[in-house]
């Protein structure tokens, strides 16, 4: 029943897609109740989960996380025990690929300032120290941001989970912006310095798409 993440640049929070080969023999679980307009939302503990039907999703079941919240897409015609079923395997999935991929800089605003020193190091010779690096709140239209005067970090929540050479690449990318402080050549050549560059740019893509975002790689 199971295939491999098909990823199309993302995987594991960004959407992990399975096959829907029809009805789940087994799924014996209490019905769900939901809105007409095929979005609803439920609450277990410490989880929200949303699921959003859709007449065109025919064969694949996906899932991403929006800050606290496990969105899950299933095609329109499942059942609610064959969505009770989908989600918990969505769950589970999602929960065991985040604890082997999430980077330690996760755990604290100081695992973050730590990660940062590291790729400093690595990637600029020590040259971008930031003053201070914190985790805050889902930013509208951006994965971080840099405040070259003052010289602080500030990184989205929506990234906490996500894979760590993901978010290595957005680190990379605000320490470079204390060096350079717009978009030009300049700065790209020193963010492609980080080898993972393109390939964390079609994960955050495809990220910010599956979620409606609107975040593009640059921000």
């Amino acid at each position: 029943m199971w295939t491999t993440w098909r990823c199309d640049g993302l995987s594991h929070r960004l959407v992990g897609c399975w096959p829907y080969g029809g009805p789940v023999a087994d799924a014996r679980v209490p019905s769900l109740r939901s809105r007409d307009n095929s979005n609803h939302q439920r609450q277990v503990p410490q989880q929200k989960i949303e699921v959003r039907r859709s007449a065109r999703r025919r064969r694949t079941v996906s899932a991403y996380r929006d800050g606290d919240t496990l969105v899950v897409l299933i095609p329109a015609r499942m059942t609610r025990a064959e969505e009770q079923h989908w989600v918990a395997e969505m769950e589970r999935k999602l929960r065991n690929t985040e604890t082997r991929r999430a980077s330690p800089a996760r755990k604290s605003d100081d695992a973050l300032l730590a990660r940062c020193a590291e790729l400093s190091e690595r990637y600029f010779g020590g040259s971008a120290v930031p003053s201070s690096v914190r985790w805050v709140a889902p930013m509208r239209t951006r994965w971080a941001s840099c405040t070259p005067v003052d010289r602080s970090i500030r990184v989205s929540e929506r990234l906490r989970d996500v894979p760590s050479w993901v978010l290595d690449y957005v680190l990379v990318h605000e320490l470079a912006h204390l060096k350079v402080a717009g978009h030009n050549a300049e700065f790209w050549t020193l963010v492609r310095e980080y080898p993972k560059t393109e390939r964390a740019i079609g994960y955050l893509q495809g990220l910010s798409a599956a979620a409606g975002w609107g975040i593009t790689a640059e921000d």
